[in-house]
């Protein structure tokens, strides 16, 4: 994983250390609008063990302590019926051992080689390569835990290399900025608001004269926009007042300034 993500321009941190919490991957994309920050966290867990909501709250805290822009959650395990619903509703990339598995061969296939990762099919037993297990204890009830039905299959030989090095062929990042990066960072947020304000009063000034209507009606355009934008990626209802907030003043204060000015 980490090396499709430098190759994707990425500047790529392993085992990044704050001052509560040591990141498996911490990614900086760089940008004409900002740095764009990916944290990663990899669970090498045996099949038994379930990632539950402790692991994805513990990565939310990270990223807002980095400013990341996006969380992803790796495992060979699977994720708890709860996390799944959670990392859907906040915006989380999660990835299981079945999905592990099938982009560790894509990218393998593509590249001709496994990179340190090891796999194989099902009936081709473990014999000879002995699994290592990490032993995990829940935090709590919502912690991880052992599912209620799983459909095991041979997958990595940790004899191999742990999950961090096997990741680093199994997840691939974007090779360009597209419009959610976009729409995450607050400056490329406020352009946005500007122009896109700027150009419907335009359209709507053409049948309409009154400049005291057109000021009122560009506030509110801005208001909806600064609001609507920010509520569009952010699914926390604080996260995005206060931005949108930001951007909706931000672009007032551009009007201003451009009305004195000119």
């Amino acid at each position: 994983m980490a090396r499709i993500m430098e190759e994707s321009g990425f500047k790529v941190y392993r085992n990044f250390q704050t001052s509560r919490h040591i990141i498996d991957i911490y990614g900086v994309l760089p940008t004409i609008l900002g740095d764009i920050g990916v944290v990663v966290a990899c669970k090498n867990y045996d099949d038994r063990w379930e990632v539950g909501l402790d692991v994805l709250k513990e990565m939310e805290m990270v990223a807002k302590t980095l400013k990341a822009s996006k969380v992803v959650v790796v495992t060979t395990s699977y994720f708890t019926k709860s996390a799944e619903n959670y990392a859907s509703r906040r915006n989380i990339k999660i990835l299981d051992k079945e999905g592990l598995m099938a982009l560790a061969k894509k990218f393998s296939a593509q590249h001709g080689e496994y990179g340190g990762v090891q796999v194989y099919d099902e009936d081709e037993g473990e014999v000879g390569n002995p699994e290592v297990t990490e032993d995990y204890t829940p935090s709590s009830n919502t912690a991880s835990s052992f599912p209620k039905t799983s459909t095991p299959q041979s997958f990595f030989s940790r004899g191999k290399g742990s999950l961090d090095k096997a990741k680093r062929s199994s997840f691939s990042m974007p090779s360009s900025p597209g419009l959610k990066p976009l729409l995450t960072n607050t400056i490329s947020l406020i352009i946005i608001v500007f122009a896109l304000s700027s150009l419907i009063t335009y359209f709507i000034s053409t049948g309409y004269s009154n400049t005291a209507i057109l000021g009122v009606t560009k506030i509110l355009i801005s208001a909806v926009l600064s609001y609507g934008l920010v509520m569009a990626i952010e699914r926390d209802i604080t996260t995005t007042l206060s931005k949108g907030t930001i951007v909706f003043f931000v672009s007032l204060l551009i009007y201003v300034i451009m009305i004195i000015a000119f």
